[in-house]
């Protein structure tokens, strides 16, 4: 939690005072002693994966070829490559396997 001071803007600061913990600005006089237990949790909702790739419909078009999946050992995957780090490094290859009951997905 961030909390900023009513006379300049500044974030304030957490300090130990003489009897409690106090919020306190860095650069004008203002203090503000905590009473009391001050919490605060947020807990973003995390995007599936496909989400991240593209969505389900990213599946639709792509390739197959000879990759065995790692959970059902079918001989074929379909693929994407796709750059998920800076531009010299290589792409990432995402598999997913065509097996329709199976469906596994890895990446390489």
């Amino acid at each position: 939690m961030l909390l900023f001071c009513p006379g300049c803007g500044n974030g304030l600061i957490v300090e130990e005072g003489q009897r409690c913990h106090r919020f306190a600005c860095n650069t004008c006089p203002y203090v503000h002693n905590i009473t009391r237990k001050v919490t605060n949790r947020k807990y973003p909702k995390l995007k599936e994966v496909d989400d991240v790739l593209g969505g389900a419909a990213a599946w639709e078009n792509v390739d197959s070829t000879a990759e065995q999946c790692p959970k059902c050992e079918h001989p074929r995957a379909y693929f994407m490559q796709l750059q998920t780090r800076s531009a010299d490094e290589p792409m990432t290859t995402f598999y997913k396997c065509c097996n329709a009951q199976c469906g596994h997905r890895w990446r390489d």
